[in-house]
């Protein structure tokens, strides 16, 4: 066993079974060093993280049904801060770890939209946290109030609002993902182009959904820099986007 972990790749370039499970394994404790750092500073701002989250809220006055749901929501909270600060460390073991099998051109496209994956998923948490949290908030609280007062749990409420930020968070890596594919030529920018009619039927549900308002502003104010984000991507597409040469025979 010892000499079959310790021999070297073989002719063909591929690792021994024990080699990548080896592999495998250290990376897996890699980012679960990672998640417990991280987890660390999330029980330290915990209760500051919860209030943050609350802000969009505002006039909602939660509640707590169970003597156990607030330290739940705190642990809760607390974790997903964990994810959050150890994601781009996690990305890259991941990536670090799938890379030898990728070919060079798929590797120079993986790591070089690494730092914009990020970037554009905090880009849409900071969107939803600041424009489309707070009108959805307000409609659905006030929505049939003569009636019955909505009396929001905290953790309902607190799932609700993460919920919304990590939608918003992987929908705004739209250009990147777009990118990504018409540089290795799944798709192309014209193929995106005859379909943007559908991503705007896309968009206008999301914020339908998101921004539950009967008032068209709401849902356009979200819905449009969704369109927007597939122009970008169209845009980035045709920058990098090359078609596939066909191979003609010569006639001799």
């Amino acid at each position: 066993m010892v000499d079959e972990v310790m021999r070297p790749p073989s002719n063909d370039g591929r690792a021994p079974l024990m080699v990548h499970l080896k592999e495998l394994r250290n990376r897996i404790m890699y980012s679960a060093i990672a998640l417990g750092a991280g987890l660390l500073v999330g029980m330290f701002f915990g209760n500051p993280i919860i209030r943050l989250l609350i802000i969009p809220g505002g006039d909602i006055g939660l509640i707590t049904r169970t003597v156990m749901e607030p330290m739940s929501v705190y642990f809760q909270v607390s974790m997903l801060t964990a994810v959050v600060i150890a994601m781009p460390f996690l990305v890259f073991q991941l990536m670090a770890f799938v890379a030898p099998g990728l070919t060079s051109k798929e590797k120079r496209v993986v790591f070089s939209i690494l730092p914009g994956i990020i970037f554009m998923f905090l880009s849409g948490v900071a969107f939803a946290y600041f424009i489309a949290l707070h009108p959805a908030l307000t409609f659905l609280y006030h929505f049939n109030s003569s009636i019955a007062a909505a009396k929001p749990s905290l953790s309902t409420y607190i799932n609700f609002v993460v919920r919304v930020l990590l939608i918003f968070g992987v929908v705004f890596e739209t250009p990147l993902i777009v990118m990504a594919l018409a540089k290795i030529g799944v798709v192309s920018p014209d193929w995106l182009a005859h379909r943007r009619k559908w991503w705007v039927l896309i968009a206008f549900v999301i914020a339908a959904i998101v921004t539950p308002t009967p008032d068209p502003l709401n849902q356009t104010i979200v819905a449009v820099p969704l369109i927007l984000l597939l122009e970008l991507g169209i845009l980035l597409s045709r920058l990098v986007y090359k078609k596939k040469r066909v191979w003609v025979p010569e006639e001799e």
